[in-house]
């Protein structure tokens, strides 16, 4: 209704500075009934496009349609589209019937006049480059305040009408301070400028406003808004995300008045810049405010899709003010926008390293970390430390320690007469009772494969010497082809062990089974000890499923009750027992060893595998690079010095991690090393590229190209948008600042600059201040100070029955802005009027305002 309205005094204005013997307007009278009438037939989309007529450019309108045309210049009569609009054959009459669209009886006069007097045709308004109109000439010559107002006053004159009185100062402080800090003006204030009778009164007024902390945080608001801000992620079960970080970030940009081209830059590509700073960083947070959907049955890679589509048209609508969403499904309706150029913009954000999962916490990587000073003196500390203790380990494990360790291991085995601590053991047969594949290696460890039925048994027979033992070792070994290098071959390295049974087979058939009465092991995993793998619970057992747990091979010792004889020919079988509900988790590799010593130990005295006796018994220069590696590895879990230093180490590095886990992160944007390809996406649909044509980043052919040393990336296109060429961005901003300020924009249709968007009131005046501000080097307060300092804003906003039978809306602006508060501005108000408002300024807390009494313009 409201934009309905708008049209109307349009009208109405239009036809005081109209009047019928004047020409037609194009772009006031025609251009709005052809898009609205005709462009869904005859407009840009050219998959809906009928008959062949196009009617949204002059070449198509004008076109030859085989020996007749839709219009024919000076000559309606001749003209096809005033014999179809005005045919009396329901198969003739356009607009058709099925269409639900009519024209009136005054609009085909429009169209028929508009014929006859040589149907000029402008381009769109928007489209072309603003510039800077002189300021015309009015008879008040001592009204205008500055060049805002002769612009506004010309349009009242014309119009007959006389701009109101200046409001009361009361009203205009009041006025001002609510404007640009969104809080009221204390009584102090209000006194101070009562008092001050200088010419340059309010000037100091609206300058101390502008320098006000509370300027930044009340006029981003309304950036936030466009930047879809919130704090948590707006769909089902949805999390809390940290976005503030950017919040605040604007709020600074603003308070410090950064340049709008640079603001724009550094939202859309700080990460881009060279050397860009971690603020920089946190500005492309603009382009993470989106929607993020974390719920489980969501196609990550569809949702991701929908957040590139939603920068597109987050960018268009924010800098361009062109209504480009629909061209993410076809051609646009009504605009010269087609589909392909909307994936070509798309092009520019399609290469963000993020997965389409909220896969950081409440956020979605890309995110960095933003510690306090105090978070960075603690790290520094903290790498300090982990140095310290890294340097002792790298004393301990050099070379030559390793050397001298090799030396002593083969003297104790020269030395010794009694068996190796841990004896291998080779099966004779390994079985599967659910059909896995046990693989027998040389060195008698045992290869799982195979799908995993829920829950198996591996039952493995050996044949050992005659002899007393007193303990089974199980070792873990990793393997390349295990995901994550865990003991389970899965993507999450999850492996249980849920019990383990021994028994003693003799040759006669008897059979006795060993009972186990501790067990140690190199990792415990928090909830899943060694010993839950030979309890009394089939429930629990041995769990290894972190994947960092597996950088080394894996041990458990299990200590007999008793020892154990095992005669000659006697039997030693062993079951491993494995549950877990995950088809690709098994045991992976191991082997099992058994020993003699008392009380045995997880790795006691000569407690090597065979493949490490090997490497040791090779001469130096005659071991294999893998055996090298093997007899490092060995010396760093058997030296008692190195595996002190690495739990000191692994101990610092944890404090470390923990620290920085404790850091805020925040999203930000961050490109891939290696590009998405883009293609158009069929009927908008995420799954359904057209991958005909491969589509490179770009703009659409209506706008000014990129230069030709442009990048293809997001750098390239921020700095188009503020571009002087750019016909749009500084319209469309400073047309959001009058907006803020007067409540109802030049163009009232902030969003939509383009055809289906409402024309602007002043256009003259929406040009010269574009300009202005291009010339000021994107001054935003500077912009902002114009148009407060006006008289247009300063007149009282008391009407007139006459000013309300001529301008109900005050579209000419002959009166002062009169609107309602933001529901931000009337929160704000009622705890600082209340004394319950605590701000933050400058890093320190400020008392909230006590009013000894209040005063209100409630009117």
């Amino acid at each position: 209704m409201m934009r309905l309205l708008s049209s109307l005094i349009l009208i109405v204005a239009g036809s005081v500075l109209a009047p019928a013997e004047q020409p037609v307007d194009f772009a006031r009278d025609i251009r709005p009934i052809l898009s609205d009438k005709c462009a869904i037939c005859h407009g840009p989309d050219e998959n809906q496009r009928q008959a062949d007529l196009r009617l949204d450019t002059k070449v198509g309108a004008l076109a030859d349609l085989g020996g007749h045309f839709a219009i024919v210049p000076g000559k309606p009569d001749e003209s096809q589209l005033v014999q179809r609009i005005t045919s009396d054959d329901p198969d003739e009459r356009m607009p058709p019937a099925d269409s639900k669209r009519t024209l009136s009886p005054e609009q085909i006069e429009l169209l028929r006049r508009w014929i006859a007097e040589g149907a000029k045709w402008e381009e769109h308004w928007s489209f072309s480059k603003p510039q800077r109109a002189a300021l015309p000439a009015v008879e008040h010559k001592s009204w205008p305040r500055n060049e805002i107002d002769y612009f506004i006053l010309q349009k009242l004159e014309q119009a007959g009408l006389a701009p109101a009185p200046e409001a009361v100062k009361e009203t205009l402080i009041r006025r001002a301070t609510l404007d640009l800090t969104g809080l009221p003006s204390t009584l102090a204030e209000v006194d101070a400028f009562l008092a001050d009778e200088s010419p340059e009164a309010y000037e100091k007024v609206v300058d101390r406003l502008l320098a006000s902390p509370r300027y930044g945080e009340h006029m981003a608001t309304a950036w936030l808004d466009v930047a879809r801000y919130s704090d948590s992620n707006g769909y089902q079960g949805e999390q809390t995300r940290t976005m503030w970080p950017w919040r605040d970030w604007v709020v600074k940009a603003l308070n410090d008045n950064m340049p709008f081209d640079q603001f724009t830059i550094e939202q859309i590509a700080g990460d881009l810049l060279d050397d860009s700073t971690r603020e920089q960083l946190v500005a492309t947070g603009f382009h993470r405010n989106h929607m993020l959907n974390g719920e489980g049955g969501r196609i990550a890679e569809e949702s991701r899709v929908d957040y590139v589509i939603d920068r597109v048209n987050t960018t268009s609508t924010t800098w361009l003010g062109l209504t480009m969403a629909c061209c993410q499904c076809h051609d646009h309706k009504y605009d010269p926008i087609s589909q392909i150029e909307f994936y070509r913009m798309y092009a520019y954000f399609n290469n963000i390293e993020e997965s389409g999962g909220v896969d950081a916490g409440g956020n979605a990587n890309p995110v960095i970390p933003l510690p306090t000073k105090s978070q960075q003196n603690r790290e520094s500390q903290l790498v300090a430390e982990l140095t310290a203790v890294q340097e002792k380990l790298k004393a301990e494990s050099t070379g030559e320690k390793q050397i001298a360790w090799e030396n002593q291991v083969l003297a104790d085995l020269a030395s010794s007469k009694q068996k190796p601590y841990w004896i291998p053991l080779a099966p004779l047969a390994a079985v599967s009772e659910q059909g896995q594949t046990l693989d027998k290696k040389e060195d008698g460890s045992i290869f799982v494969s195979g799908t995993n039925p829920d829950n198996d048994n591996y039952t493995l027979t050996f044949v050992p010497a005659p002899g007393s033992y007193t303990g089974i070792r199980l070792d873990a070994l990793k393997h390349e082809s295990f995901t994550n290098g865990g003991l389970a071959r899965s993507d999450s390295g999850n492996f249980v062990l849920t019990d383990l049974v021994i028994e003693i087979q003799s040759a006669e058939g008897t059979s006795q089974q060993v009972k186990i009465a501790s067990g140690q092991a190199d990792f415990e995993q928090g909830g899943h000890p060694i010993t839950n793998s030979f309890d009394d619970n089939p429930k629990s057992g041995w769990a290894v499923h972190n994947p960092n747990d597996m950088k080394h091979d894996r041990s458990a010792a299990f200590a007999f009750a008793a020892a154990v004889e095992i005669p000659a020919d006697a039997k030693l079988v062993v079951t491993l027992k494995h549950e877990s509900p995950h088809v690709k988790h098994n045991l992976g590799w191991f082997r099992l060893s058994i020993t003699s010593e008392p009380a045995p130990k997880l790795n006691g005295t000569n407690a090597l595998p065979p493949n490490v006796l090997t490497a040791l018994e090779t001469a130096a220069e005659k071991r294999s690079e893998e055996q090298k590696k093997l007899l490092a590895e060995q010396f760093r879990k058997s030296s008692p010095e190195v595996v002190a230093a690495q739990k000191q180490a692994d101990q610092a590095q944890k404090r470390l991690n923990d620290h920085r886990n404790s850091y805020i992160k925040t999203m930000v944007m961050k490109d891939r090393s290696e590009p998405r390809e883009t293609y158009r996406l069929q009927r908008g649909a995420w799954d359904n590229p057209d991958k005909s044509k491969l589509l490179t980043p770009g703009v659409p052919a209506i706008l000014p190209p990129l230069p030709e040393s442009a990048s293809e990336n997001r750098l390239a296109l921020a700095k188009w948008l503020v571009s002087r060429e750019n016909p749009l961005t500084a319209r469309v901003t400073v047309n959001r600042y009058w907006q803020q300020l007067m409540g109802t924009g030049i163009v009232t249709t902030t969003e939509d600059f383009g055809t289906q968007g409402d024309l602007p009131s002043h256009p003259e005046l929406l040009d010269w201040l574009s300009v202005e501000f291009m010339e000021s080097g994107w001054d935003v307060k500077a912009i902002q100070k114009k148009i407060v300092m006006s008289a247009t804003y300063r007149q009282s906003s008391q009407v007139t029955e006459q000013l309300l039978a001529h301008d109900p809306l005050n579209r000419l602006l002959s009166r002062g802005p009169r609107f309602r508060l933001s529901a931000q501005q009337i929160r704000d108000q009622a705890l600082f009027l209340s004394g319950l408002l605590v701000e933050q300024i400058g890093g320190e807390p400020v008392k909230p305002y006590q009013p000894a009494g209040v005063w209100l313009d409630l009117t």
